[in-house]
């Protein structure tokens, strides 16, 4: 499942982008379901790499034994990685069959051959593979072992030049795909087999999936919807400061922020203010943190007196605290 700080974080690509190539709300909630579903496609090609990258060793072996001069080595190859147990289920297993076909992937074709060839070479040389070719072969050993090369793969530089380019935001979602990937391979058993369910990055079979997808299409509905009278708050509690000069992204996280406040009652404000100050050190300046802090701050007030906001539970927000915290980073 996706977290709702990532789901954040594809909601404010896509306002962003709204913004800065214009389209309608209906277009943009149309772009953030296709932003997710293009995940799903990252996350398959990764598996469906890992698949791909046991299919290739196992060419290679043969082929090296049937050169015309062939080493002892070479004569007798080991096809541990070939007939890994682990990949062996994932290459039989229906869902991730299907969501490879869908997507369209074909890791097979002329044009990937020389990277994956590239990978398969340099990860046999490593002390680990070779330490592994020695083990007993259980569906333990091998599990981990195929962790150890997904881990390798997703970080072997040839093959992220194919994939970063197939999507404008891949490479800054690559990481937390493979993280989503790796944490659900290690949940699968010695059960695996074609009939076992491999889910996608966001899947609409996991009720836990669609509660996070349908917090992210509301809070960037939400967003949209509201930008005009949010930035009219931001106006009235600027301070020696003109509107034009504010950071455009900043706006957007505050749009985002105020959205969460008034429409997610079960999401504690101390949550809301944590979230929007992280992000701003991801996508906005230096100093947006101190920024975002200090409109925050008269803007829950503003809002919590308009009776706006309607909290209950642990983790309400004392705008007090925000303002000390304002304070001591400036003094820094």
């Amino acid at each position: 499942m996706l977290s709702r700080h990532f789901l954040r974080s594809k909601v404010l690509q896509t306002i962003y982008s709204a913004k800065t190539d214009p389209v309608d709300i209906n277009t943009a909630e149309k772009n953030f379901k296709q932003s997710i579903s293009r995940l799903n496609d990252l996350g398959t090609m990764q598996l469906a790499a890992l698949v791909h990258i046991a299919e290739v060793a196992g060419v290679m072996l043969d082929e090296a034994q049937h050169k015309f001069l062939p080493t002892e080595e070479e004569r007798n190859p080991n096809f541990r990685l070939r007939d890994n147990l682990f990949i062996q289920g994932l290459a039989i297993n229906y869902d991730l069959r299907r969501h490879t076909e869908e997507s369209k992937i074909n890791w097979g074709g002329v044009d990937y051959d020389q990277a994956f060839r590239q990978c398969f070479a340099a990860l046999s040389k490593l002390p680990e593979y070779k330490a592994y070719l020695g083990t007993e072969q259980t569906f333990e050993t091998d599990q981990q072992f195929a962790l150890n090369v997904f881990k390798f793969i997703v970080n072997f530089e040839p093959l992220c030049e194919i994939i970063y380019p197939q999507s404008l935001l891949w490479e800054d979602d690559y990481d937390q795909i493979a993280q989503y990937n790796f944490m659900m391979m290690k949940t699968l058993d010695n059960t695996l087999d074609e009939a076992t369910a491999v889910p996608l990055v966001h899947d609409a079979r996991i009720e836990k999936d669609v509660e996070a997808y349908n917090f992210a299409r509301l809070l960037l509905l939400s967003a949209m919807r509201h930008q005009d009278e949010v930035e009219q708050m931001i106006r009235k509690h600027l301070k020696g400061w003109e509107y034009d000069r504010v950071a455009f992204m900043d706006v957007l996280l505050l749009n985002m922020a105020v959205a969460e406040l008034t429409e997610f009652p079960s999401i504690p404000e101390r949550v809301t203010v944590d979230e929007y100050i992280e992000l701003s050190k991801e996508f906005s300046s230096d100093r947006s943190k101190l920024f975002i802090n200090g409109i925050l701050d008269k803007l829950i007030i503003e809002l919590r007196s308009a009776g706006k906001i309607q909290k209950s539970g642990r983790g309400l927000f004392d705008p007090s605290l925000l303002a000390n915290e304002t304070a001591d980073e400036e003094e820094i």
